[in-house]
Order: structure tokens, then sequence, then C-alpha cells
């Protein structure tokens, strides 16, 4: 493989769940981090794309992981980029424990995006140029497929929007959604099963001030969910996703 970047990271204690092991928002944290840093080495750092009110937002994505890793485990995530369009571009990670195996993959689709003007622009040739590609995906999974919205739920949570929700592109992280719907997961499944797979689409922007429903709904398959987080005010979803779960 050519054209990657790697960073390792030590999991560290606030990074834990109860049971001693990685939060999956945790893992969702560093595989953003990579990505900042994958920036950062081309000289295109987050802030400095800020700076000319522009930078990467994600549209969609997915993540499946084997196990968690443990407290003071150290791990080395790869990512790159395997297609380009004008606008928007597919991010592949995979994670390496300190044997080098293959603890959990990921792809996500983002876009270049105006932030003043809130709309896509067209990714610039010194990006590409730096960053170039490679054609092979890390999870073979069609992330553009829409999921399911449902209109009720038994297993409902409510939120308040407030500033630490609010990322530097003035919209709520994606891993903030991640939060919100675990929350809405029933107690039994918390405790007995770990999150296999998180598949996720973003569909339109939450505001700040705003009052945020989180709905949970069985799957056809007993331990896999469906969830949409909506407005309150509004009721727009603003983010679909569906989760599988395995036992611990």
């Amino acid at each position: 493989m050519i054209n990657y970047f790697e960073k390792q990271f030590e999991l560290r204690y606030f990074e834990m769940n109860k049971f001693g092991e990685a939060s999956s928002t945790a893992i969702l944290t560093l595989l953003e981090e990579t990505a900042a840093d994958h920036c950062y080495a081309i000289n295109h750092s987050l802030f400095d794309l800020e700076k000319q009110n522009i930078g990467w937002v994600l549209l969609s994505g997915i993540m499946e992981m084997d196990y968690y890793p443990a407290y003071k485990e150290k791990i080395v995530i790869r990512t790159w980029l395997s297609k380009y369009s004008t606008i928007k571009g597919f991010r592949e990670n995979i994670i390496y424990n300190e044997q080098g195996r293959i603890i959990g993959r990921a792809k996500g689709l983002w876009v270049f995006f105006d932030i003043d003007r809130r709309r896509p622009i067209q990714i610039p040739d010194a990006i590409k140029d730096k960053w170039l590609y490679f054609n092979e995906e890390s999870i073979n999974h069609d992330i553009t497929k829409k999921i399911d919205i449902i209109d009720s739920s038994d297993h409902i949570k409510e939120f308040k929007i407030n500033r630490f929700d609010v990322d530097t592109n003035l919209h709520v992280n994606n891993i903030r959604y991640l939060q919100w719907l675990i929350e809405s997961i029933p107690e039994d499944i918390i405790d007995n099963f770990y999150l296999h797979s998180i598949d996720g689409r973003f569909i339109a922007e939450a505001q700040l001030g705003d009052t945020i429903m989180s709905f949970t709904e069985r799957d056809d398959n007993l331990n896999s969910f469906i969830h949409n987080i909506k407005t309150q005010e509004n009721n727009t979803v603003c983010a679909s996703a569906r989760t599988v779960w395995k036992s611990r």
C-alpha cells in the first residue's frame, strides 16, 4: 500500500468505558484526530483552513470493531484517500493493535465546505496533489445508501444543544450524534453487548439552542437498531444510523 498516513495512540483512562475498554466515541475521536493530523502533515491544517472559512464536513460513514482496546494498549490507525470528486472524498481507515492485527475498519465520505455560505466548494488542487490517493477500500460497504426514517419509538431521549456540542465549523460534531443515539439504547444491550458497527448519515444541520430527540427502534435483527436524531422544534431529521451489537 502507498500514499497512506499512520498515527499511533496509547489509550488513556478517560477514554475507557465501565468495562475498562475504549468507548466507541473514543475510537471515533481518534479516527477524527488522525484525519486532522493527515491534514496538518500536508500543511493544510484544519485551523489554517478555518482562517479561510473553509473546512471538511462528514456526510456519511461506517465503523466496524472486532474488539475495543484496553487501558494503556497501543493502536495504530492507518488512513488514506481512496476516491475523489470535485467536492468530496472517501477516507479509509484501518485500526491495528500492538501485534499488528486488524481490530477495526472505518470509512467516511467528506465534503469540502464553505463555512460562511454553508455550502460545498471545490477541493483545491494543492490538497489533492499532496494527498494523492490509493484506490483500495478498507471496508466493502455503500455509505451513500439511505437509512430508514422512523416516526415513533419506545426508546427516546431528549437533549439540548449547548456550546460544547458545536465544533469549529459551527455545526454539531458528528461524534456528539453517536453519544446521543447510544443514550437511547436499552440498558440491557449496553450491559451485555458491545457496539460492533455503526453506519450513519448526516442529513441536516442542528443549531445551537435546538432541542434534539434521539429515537431508537429494533431492526429486523434482534441486536440491530435503527436510529434517528430529530429536532423537536420542526421535526427535522438531522441524522440517521444503524447499529449492530455483539455479545461480550
